[in-house]
């Protein structure tokens, strides 16, 4: 475990210190070191603007490596620091397995892009977990958006899905997806499932591949997401392939090539975006390239939406500043505006868009944007 804190001359009664769990190493690092970057940008700005509550924010940054187990680590090592709440982890998993040691320590959590609804609801009560927050999108509606462009835009009859069986991300996403497809008049043909790091998938692609569908819908990662769309070409299948947040990372261009050209998928923001021109501009000037998003844009709402509460509840007492939170209302950050519902602690009218896969030029071009899905 490796601590990342930002330096200064200040003593422990002049900074609130909060804490970030994050992917550093390990497949998710290019979104974490990119969610880093963001944050410390906006951290320096508040800082130079006079802080908060008179005080200097300060990070206590962990690297969780993608994995669940260090995550609780992490979040235990956080508590011992004293951090008075704590943004992220970005993927639901880790985010599931951090919400309780959090929650029984009453600090707030902040998540980025965990996009699972039990990351707030704790599944065995039904109950919203009263210091879990997020500013992101829930996989219901990921979902489907993913099956209503399918049916509506791309004219899709027959869908096909392949997921991983031991995300919890995979697993929720196809539900989702089957769910809404079959509701707006498709046919699910085929379910196929694989487990976490498995990278042959020409035994579950031979069976879709008989079944014809007009779309495959693989809620992966861009590793798994490039591996399956090449394969899938090898063995002659046509199919539209359609994914989620998951893919937007320049491997899964590099990884995929061609086989991967031309397919769709969700995201929770996109570079084009008019709300985030600001920040993208002032990424790239301060560190000469884009920013991998969505990560670095929803972990500086996090941090936005942590600082307004610390300063409407005057107070950097963890049940004060999670109050706070979940009264957040038309608050400004930087994907746009943002009111937090109290009965889940999951945003309001959050937009989803739909990208498609341009590997000529190496980028990912706006398609659609979604608001609702009714």
């Amino acid at each position: 475990m490796t601590l990342f804190a930002l330096a200064g001359s200040a003593t422990a009664a002049d900074v609130i210190k909060i804490g970030h769990t994050v992917s550093l190493t390990g497949g998710a690092s290019m979104w974490g070191q990119s969610e880093a970057r963001a944050l410390d940008m906006l951290v320096e700005k508040i800082n130079a603007e006079g802080g908060v509550l008179g005080k200097k924010i300060e990070f206590v940054r962990y690297d969780n490596r993608n994995d669940a187990v260090e995550s609780v680590n992490v979040a235990r090592r956080l508590v011992s620091d004293k951090v008075v709440a704590v943004i992220g982890p970005a993927q639901s998993g880790n985010s599931i397995a951090t919400a309780p040691v959090l929650e029984k320590a009453k600090i707030p959590m902040v998540v980025t892009t965990a996009t699972n609804p039990y990351v707030t609801i704790d599944q065995k009560t039904d109950k919203v977990r009263p210091f879990a927050f997020r500013p992101c999108f829930i996989d219901p509606f990921q979902g489907t958006v993913a099956a209503r462009f399918a049916i509506t835009d791309l004219g899709a009859k027959k869908g096909a899905i392949l997921y991983d069986v031991g995300s919890d991300y995979g697993q929720w996403l196809a539900r989702y997806f089957e769910e809404a497809f079959t509701d707006k008049g498709g046919e699910i043909v085929a379910k196929e499932a694989f487990r976490t790091d498995e990278l042959d998938y020409r035994a579950q692609l031979g069976k879709i591949k008989d079944l014809a569908p007009d779309v495959i819908f693989i809620p992966t990662s861009q590793k798994e997401a490039a591996m399956a769309a090449k394969q899938a070409r090898d063995l002659g299948i046509d199919a539209t392939l359609l994914g989620t947040d998951n893919w937007g990372s320049p491997d899964l261009i590099e990884l995929g090539g061609s086989a991967i050209d031309g397919g769709y998928f969700v995201n929770l923001t996109d570079l084009a975006d008019p709300d985030i021109q600001d920040f993208v501009a002032g990424y790239k000037a301060e560190f000469g390239e884009e920013p991998v998003l969505p990560n670095p844009v929803m972990a500086q709402d996090a941090l936005l939406m942590i600082v307004d509460a610390i300063k409407r509840g005057e107070s950097t007492n963890g049940t004060k500043i999670a109050e706070a939170l979940s009264t957040t209302k038309d608050l400004k950050v930087t994907s746009g505006i943002v009111t937090i519902n109290p009965e889940d602690h999951n945003p309001l009218d959050k937009p989803a868009v739909i990208q498609q896969v341009d590997v000529t030029n190496k980028t990912f071009k706006f398609v659609k944007k979604y608001i609702s899905v009714e």
